[in-house]
């Protein structure tokens, strides 16, 4: 399969759109007083808008964004963009990072030269990774399916192609946040030969625990809180897994009603007690949004959901991933979970409770995310190398 070079590159006649779009914000009003309770808080929104409009340095981002290489391949049909930055240590260990929704390759932007080139960083040459970070289908610069069945399933089996046969590596580590956990436990029960193991934020997938015998109390509460939360966050779900076109035609259509979607999710899922740029810039927020804006990816995006909700068998609930897994438990994502939860399907070799951040660790706490990662696979890495020697 061939490997093209790819920049980011936004034409200038989708710059002057946006421009005009955001001039153009018809604002909604508000109850007055009740800052964030009702969703996304106007008195921000406009703000925002005014330094999208005005400060907001997209060929900035545009450059920083292709200080990595990017490339571009297409696998069973379908174009899948990617990030491979080579490591610097004498060995560096593959490893392919899977973001979720509403963010995208953005999440991991910070991460990549901690893990790449440790020594650079105060770190071990010895924990050194070639990093690979794709788009998934329907996100950012990757093709965006056109026909039904693009699940999580799916994308992990374009994973180990990726991996495979386009990149040529034989075993690798793989790892991911959101549905990214997911599509890296798929990728894992799919491909246990290959995943040398899985480093995780999150189980990836929630389930119902109703027929599971013998639940602790940790357990009962974890799922009577994930219920509670469903009820009072969750409509965002259920939009996007039974309505998804419905909601695209307004969020691809306005800039400022996209950044509303998205931004509100940032501040309730992070580490940030309420105040949204505790935790990220204004950069860093519209530079995600602008992937999904300049591609007009909103609507595929959010397709995943209703792939997933209607496609995904659930049958891979009940089967136990033995590969490996590390576990960074972050105290501000959704509810973290009770260790023997995930220990009923995950072969949980290392379990970290961070000291903060929240569901987008690798942007909020690079530090504290990046070492866990190296800890984990150290272990690992030397079983690797023992394995290559002896079947020699």
């Amino acid at each position: 399969m061939e490997i093209h070079a790819f920049t980011v590159d936004i034409p200038g006649h989708v710059m002057d759109d946006l421009r005009e779009r955001l001039s153009e914000t018809r604002f909604p009003d508000e109850v007055e007083g009740t800052g964030w309770d009702y969703g996304t808080n106007l008195g921000y929104m406009e703000e925002l808008v005014d330094y999208w409009l005005n400060r907001f340095d997209w060929r900035r981002q545009e450059a920083e964004l292709n200080r990595y290489p990017h490339y571009r391949a297409e696998i069973d049909g379908t174009g899948i963009h990617f990030i491979h930055e080579r490591g610097k240590g004498a060995d560096p260990l593959p490893i392919i990072l899977t973001h979720g929704w509403p963010d995208s390759f953005y999440r991991y932007q910070k991460i990549i030269p901690l893990l790449t080139d440790p020594a650079a960083h105060g770190g071990d040459p010895d924990d050194s990774f070639d990093v690979i970070v794709p788009s998934m289908p329907g996100y950012g610069f990757s093709d965006r399916p056109h026909e039904r069945g693009m699940t999580s399933a799916r994308i992990a089996d374009l994973w180990a192609r990726l991996m495979t046969d386009v990149l040529g590596y034989e075993r690798f580590a793989a790892g991911g946040g959101d549905i990214g956990s997911g599509v890296s436990r798929l990728l894992a029960l799919g491909h246990p030969g290959t995943v040398v193991g899985l480093h995780l934020t999150d189980t990836g997938f929630f389930s119902p625990g109703a027929d599971i015998p013998d639940l602790s109390e940790n357990e009962r509460r974890y799922l009577d809180a994930i219920q509670q939360l469903w009820m009072q966050e969750g409509a965002y779900n259920m939009v996007q897994s039974t309505k998804p076109q419905t909601l695209a035609y307004g969020l691809n259509d306005s800039p400022a009603g996209l950044a509303a979607w998205i931004v509100e999710k940032f501040r309730s899922w992070s580490d940030c007690g309420g105040d949204l740029e505790r935790r990220f810039s204004k950069d860093e927020l519209l530079t995600n949004i602008m992937i999904y804006w300049a591609t007009e990816t909103i609507g595929s995006s959010v397709r995943l959901y209703y792939e997933n909700m209607h496609a995904l068998p659930l049958s891979f609930l009940e089967e136990r991933i033995d590969v490996p897994v590390g576990m960074a438990v972050f105290p501000k994502d959704f509810i973290p979970p009770p260790r023997e939860w995930a220990e009923r399907r995950l072969n949980v070799e290392r379990w970290t409770e961070m000291p903060r951040g929240g569901h987008f660790a690798a942007m909020e706490e690079p530090d504290l995310f990046v070492r866990d990662i190296r800890e984990f696979f150290r272990p690992l890495r030397a079983e690797l190398r023992t394995a290559v020697e002896v079947s020699r």
